[in-house]
């Protein structure tokens, strides 16, 4: 490329730091995987309430996501874009969730509920603040085809640490030393981890993004555009590559937001394989394989497109599922176990499988991000809009409202199996309706969203080769009025010596 189409290149620092965003918001997910728990054993909802309740937060976030979104795409303060609702969402996640886990229990009973989802809904909001530029951040970062890919690797490695490190804490620290989900100072020693970690997070997330998010590179993106909501209308009739990326990414999310559901996780590890623990142990000891794996994604996404490589680690994820389902029909998968003295032929497959799996499982759910950073550039490439919130908007509404189905899913199939006072619990006896209803809920759901994926990612029309046609276009465009402000520059200074 010549010297008028150089990428706007960013450090790898820079993607890392800038990653941490999104572990940041991960880290409060995690918690609030929880809430369920909390809520039936601390604050004494039934499990009708709370899944009503979750669902309809869900849906609530899913609604402030184009208000947020549009209050984004029209912000220019002096602190940047992005940066002030980074901040001012973690700050307001910390807040309301010490709120939820503290004091909920100590409300008086009839007002017990509208606190709760008064408090939750505010939190609520803040997850929406900072979800909304981990969306659409990636638009100023870089358009530098070969980075893109890169902010894969760094999300991968650090929700595994979150998720992992959450299973971990909770499994085989916080559960042994307070006895379980009923006592309420595991949830208070836990929020407290969480606040401290995600602050931390985000402000390096800032760090990373602080040299992009400033007016003077902000201004060759979008300096005379005004955006008003009926633009946003105009834009999602015509932009088929986000629709087609929503519908993709949205099946998959379903299936993660069940697969990953605490109550499955209890299920499949706590009841079925009568071993809770290894849910925090088996994202240590398989972190660094699954990374192998993450790689291998990126550069075949560095490679062929994301596009490519998004479709075949989707149809690797579907075969890799089979086979899981099949190691956990043996009557053998009690017996997993990380002991080296007592590890046997189904903990082998067992491990072996899952790491190929998570590795699929982190490239499909984290490869879409920096996909929306395209479907952003298509969009100024097809009408000059500049509109990173409203992408990540877009994407976060359908995203949480596929979250709200696939949480009230889990909780209407705990309802047909009975459980409508308490929640399956650790140790609970293994029937065979438990079982068969937890290898559908953690591999037949999957499989069924990924083969949706591939269905909407036919239709989706931004590979490698388009992708290097709207880069040049946009760097054409850029250069062009980075000549024309320099030669405006150039006459008031002539006008006001």
């Amino acid at each position: 490329m010549g010297a008028q189409g150089q990428y706007n290149n960013a450090k790898y620092w820079q993607i890392g730091f800038f990653s941490l965003n999104n572990a940041a918001t991960n880290i409060y997910l995690a918690l609030m995987g929880y809430i369920s728990y909390y809520a039936n054993s601390i604050a004494g909802f039934s499990i009708v309430l709370i899944s009503g309740i979750l669902t309809a937060q869900n849906v609530f976030d899913a609604v402030t996501d184009p208000m947020v979104g549009f209050l984004l795409d029209r912000t220019k303060g002096r602190f940047g874009k992005f940066r002030p609702f980074m901040l001012c969402g973690n700050l307001i996640m910390a807040v309301s969730a010490v709120f939820l886990y503290a004091v909920t229990d100590q409300v008086t009973a009839y007002l017990r509920v509208v606190f709760f989802v008064l408090v939750y809904a505010l939190f609520v909001l803040g997850y929406t603040f900072q979800t909304v530029v981990a969306k659409s951040g990636q638009s100023i970062l870089t358009d530098n085809p070969k980075q893109r890919p890169v902010s894969t690797y760094f999300d991968s490695l650090f929700i595994m640490a979150a998720y992992g490190g959450t299973a971990l804490f909770v499994g085989n620290y916080l559960v042994p030393k307070y006895g379980g989900f009923t006592n309420k100072q595991l949830f208070l020693e836990y929020v407290f981890w969480a606040v401290l970690l995600s602050f931390l997070c985000t402000l390096l997330a800032m760090i990373g993004i602080a040299e992009k998010d400033k007016t003077k590179h902000l201004i060759l993106q979008a300096e005379h555009q005004k955006i008003y909501v009926r633009d946003y209308l105009e834009i999602i009739r015509n932009n088929k590559p986000i629709r087609m990326l929503i519908i993709a990414a949205c099946t998959d999310k379903f299936a993660s937001t069940v697969y990953s559901h605490t109550t499955v996780g209890v299920m499949l590890y706590g009841i079925m394989m009568n071993n809770y623990g290894i849910s925090g142990w088996i994202g240590v000891v398989t972190a660094l394989p699954t990374l192998v794996v993450v790689s291998a994604g990126i550069h075949t996404a560095q490679r062929m497109g994301q596009k490519k490589a998004l479709v075949l680690f989707t149809a690797l994820g579907i075969f890799f599922q089979a086979v899981m389902l099949l190691v956990l029909m043996s009557d053998e998968i009690h017996t997993v176990t990380f002991s080296l003295k007592k590890i046997n032929g189904i903990t082998v497959w067992f491990v072996g499988i899952f790491i190929l799996l998570n590795g699929c499982k982190s490239i499909t759910n984290n490869m879409v991000i920096p996909m929306i950073a395209d479907c952003s550039d298509y969009e100024r490439y097809r009408s000059g809009k500049f509109v990173p919130g409203l992408m990540g908007a877009l994407f976060s509404f359908a995203d949480k409202v596929f979250t709200a189905l696939g949480t009230g899913f889990v909780g209407i199939v705990m309802l047909v199996m009975g459980y409508n006072r308490r929640l399956p619990q650790i140790g609970d006896p293994v029937t065979a309706e438990l079982k068969w209803t937890t290898l559908f809920l953690y591999g037949g759901i999957p499989i069924i969203g990924w083969i949706c994926s591939l269905v909407s990612l036919r239709y989706y029309t931004l590979d490698q080769k388009k992708m290097h046609e709207i880069t040049e276009k946009l760097h054409r465009e850029s250069f062009r009025e980075r000549v024309r402000k320099k030669s405006r520059e150039r006459k008031e200074r002539r006008r006001d010596p």
